[in-house]
This record gives structure tokens, sequence and C-alpha cells, in this order.
């Protein structure tokens, strides 16, 4: 499968899972953070469920995320019409040529460089 064959769902649950695990939490630690089984959330980041706007903010705020980068990705809210330090993580984080151990590496090392959490 390719990425233009990604549905939104999927795309959103790669990019919850890379996010958790930049974040270094469990997905139990998340899941007691956010009031949501541990279950459903691996659901959520298999793609196969869609939450609602409450449990993705719960998500977005366990994880420190503003709410509006998910939103965004799900097509909920449109683009931000300048680039944003996002931008970065986002391509770092959909770059396949990379381990998830060297997305950790890059977002952290670009992170500290940047002065930005």
């Amino acid at each position: 499968m390719t990425d233009a064959d990604d549905s939104p769902l999927d795309d959103l649950g790669t990019y919850l899972r890379a996010q958790r695990q930049i974040a270094q939490v469990s997905l139990r630690a998340l899941a007691r953070m956010t009031n949501v089984s541990d279950s459903y959330l691996s659901q959520v980041e298999r793609g196969l469920y869609q939450p609602s706007p409450e449990v993705l903010r719960a998500i977005a705020d366990g994880l420190g995320l503003a709410p509006d980068q998910i939103f965004r990705r799900l097509g909920w809210l449109p683009p931000t019409a300048q680039p944003s330090f996002g931008g970065v993580i986002d391509a770092i984080i959909g770059d396949d040529a990379l381990s998830e151990a060297q997305k950790s590496a890059l977002i952290q090392t670009y992170r500290a460089m940047t002065d930005r959490s």
C-alpha cells in the first residue's frame, strides 16, 4: 500500500503513534491521562476508529500537542497558510526511509536547535 492509498484515519493513527513514541509515553500511560481505554487508543493508532473531538482533544493534551494539529490532519480545519513548526516534524514522521529511533533523534535535535518544545 502506498502513502496515496492511506486514509486520513490511517495517517492520524500513524501520526499519533509516532508522537506518543517521541514523547516516550506508553499506551497505558496515555490511556490513564486521557481517561480512554488503552484498547480503544490502540485501535485509533491502527486507523480503525475515528474518535470524537473530545477524545482527540484529550489525546492532544496528553501528548502536549495543539488539538488543531490533529483536527487539520482529519480535514476538520483548513490547512495553515504559513509553514509551521509542525511541518518539519510532519515531514520527519512521514519519511518511510527513517526508523522510529532516527525520527525521534531528528525531532529532538530539531527542537533543541530551534528552542521549541
